[in-house]
């Protein structure tokens, strides 16, 4: 694991969390990132999930769901009892989680956001998140994102 550390990782191994890292490799630019990294992984890119940073209110929260599918905004704003969603401006996620596009992960962010979860997350034993740079994905219980973040589960992908 080493040279593979990241604040997500520290914040796992400092709790005790299983989990398992996979290093991965795709261009950052290219088109349909998330299910192109599930190729790569080897896995239904169902199991992967993408961390959107998204301001509900005005308040940033962190979207976490499905490669495979789009954000609804409404839904997630209706999860976190907002009114208006929004994503947030690339340069304001990256400064609020420390963590550059395309390797924003929802654990181990330098201020602490309310994370919601696409309730699809709970139908699988782990699942795949960021690990914190790009090129490197955690496998985990979602229901121990849950408990690590205070996640909120809803369903928030659009159909």
């Amino acid at each position: 694991m080493a040279g593979q550390g990241t604040p997500a990782t520290a914040l796992l191994v400092k709790r005790g969390i299983a989990h398992r890292t996979h290093p991965y490799r795709v261009a950052p630019d290219a088109p349909n990132y998330g299910a192109l990294v599930a190729v790569a992984l080897g896995v239904p890119p169902e199991r992967v999930f993408k961390s959107l940073v998204t301001e509900v209110d005005g308040a940033l929260t962190v979207a976490v769901v499905p490669v495979t599918g789009e954000l609804d905004l409404k839904a997630l704003a209706a999860a976190v009892g907002g009114k208006r969603a929004a994503l947030a401006d690339r340069a304001v996620a990256e400064r609020a989680t420390g963590y550059v596009r395309g390797g924003i992960s929802p654990l181990g962010q330098r201020k602490r956001l309310p994370i919601v979860l696409d309730d699809s997350a709970l139908a699988f034993p782990t699942i795949y998140v960021s690990a914190g740079r790009r090129g490197l994905q955690l496998e985990l219980a979602a229901t121990d994102l849950v408990a690590l973040t205070d996640a909120r589960t809803a369903p928030l992908q659009t159909h």
